[in-house]
């Protein structure tokens, strides 16, 4: 079985075509047991499928919207308008599904195109949450295949997709998944879920205002650093830890940053950084230091920046797992890329003798991508969430 999968909910263009292994037996058990319970046949799914990534091709608008120091809507829509074609032709070059002759300008010219669009199986895109604009692009661009082509189309939401990156590397079909708690960490969103099997979620708390992504972006710009700001806080902060982590390099105590870790101790699941960010803004104006003397200073802001998000995160989803007592913790979202988060994350599950899995997606499946997308539509298709193309609606506040 073949999915060619689609997202466009950000600044990102994104397609794949996944192949499914082993799913030959996923039908099997479908078929001859079809009133089995759902959440069980799922999981019996869930681990006797296997994901081959044959494309997974992503286009990047940072250098367009770098400059604004964050994401411009309209621009966004322009380029996925214009990259879908251009994205589809690389992707299915790549998977073997078109010849090195054949070119892609825009969806009127596939059915020409020497390709075997006969072998999709199934369309998946994302039709929230996200930006609107650039939503209905990726959906409009998903529907004409599907009518073109008369291939199934399944909507997927963004939020579950990032959970579900953790199925693209293979599970072993040992091992006890659920119940699990989901964090989900990104630009513009940080949550936090209950998972109580593939498609059974509970939201246990959110960000009441930036999310932590959103809130790094905003930091960085304080700080004139470049977009996007977590990757640039975290070169920072690497920059600052190899100087502490060397006896000869003097610190200052009195000078020393202390950032808040915003609702860390509140009794929710609940998050909120935009006192964070504040308090970045006040202590870097108050410093008032000449460019040239910065340098050290934006180091070790950095590292205190990164610190506080990445306690907060920790903590709250440790407190999580022991509530609900569940067996994994899931990461996904952009942020989950941070590598001092995946580290710390896994030194606490050990101070704190949690015997639980911990699952995270390698970091180019964390950020934006159509993989992740294959997979929750895959899961999808199996739960009989196909929609008409007439009937498939952007929504970008949906939720998960």
């Amino acid at each position: 079985m073949f999915i060619l999968a689609i997202d466009t909910s950000c600044d990102d263009t994104c397609i794949s075509i996944i192949k499914i292994k082993n799913q030959k037996s996923s039908l099997a058990i479908a078929r001859r047991d079809e009133r089995r319970e759902q959440s069980s046949l799922r999981l019996a799914k869930s681990k006797n499928t296997n994901f081959e990534i044959l494309s997974n091709v992503v286009s990047s608008q940072i250098k367009i919207h770098a400059k604004y120091g964050g994401i411009v809507p309209y621009l966004a829509k322009r380029e996925h308008e214009r990259n879908l074609p251009i994205i589809l032709n690389k992707s299915l070059r790549k998977a073997g599904f078109i010849n090195s002759k054949s070119k892609i300008r825009n969806s009127k010219q596939i059915p020409n195109s020497k390709f075997k669009i006969q072998n999709i199986n199934l369309i998946a895109v994302t039709v929230g949450p996200g930006l609107e604009p650039c939503l209905w692009q990726g959906v409009n661009f998903a529907k004409k295949l599907a009518e073109d082509f008369k291939k199934s189309i399944v909507p997927v939401n963004h939020l579950e997709a990032h959970l579900l990156a953790n199925w693209l590397t293979p599970i072993n079909s040992n091992t006890k998944l659920f119940p699990a708690v989901g964090l989900i960490v990104s630009g513009g969103h940080t949550e936090l879920i209950l998972i109580k099997d593939i498609g059974k979620y509970k939201l246990l708390g959110e960000t009441r205002d930036d999310a932590a992504g959103e809130c790094l972006d905003k930091i960085a710009r304080i700080l004139g650093l470049g977009y996007p700001g977590g990757p640039s806080i975290a070169q920072q902060a690497e920059q600052w830890k190899v100087k502490i982590l060397n006896p000869k390099f003097q610190i200052n105590s009195k000078s020393k940053i202390n950032l808040p870790r915003p609702m860390i101790n509140q009794k929710n699941y609940d998050f909120s950084f935009s006192g964070l960010k504040t308090a970045v803004l006040y202590e870097f104006k108050n410093r008032n230091l000449e460019l040239g003397k910065q340098k050290n200073y934006i180091q070790e802001i950095c590292y205190e920046v990164q610190q506080a998000v990445i306690d907060v995160l920790i903590s709250k989803t440790i407190r999580a797992a022991r509530e609900y007592k569940v067996k994994t913790i899931m990461l996904g979202g952009g942020v989950a890329a941070n590598k001092e988060l995946r580290k710390q994350f896994n030194l606490q599950l050990k101070i704190n003798n949690l015997q639980i899995n911990f699952f995270v997606p390698p970091s180019k499946f964390c950020t934006d991508n159509a993989a992740m997308v294959g997979v929750a539509g895959y899961f999808g298709w199996l739960e009989g969430k196909q929609k008409s193309p007439k009937k498939l609606e952007a929504n970008a506040n949906l939720q998960i």
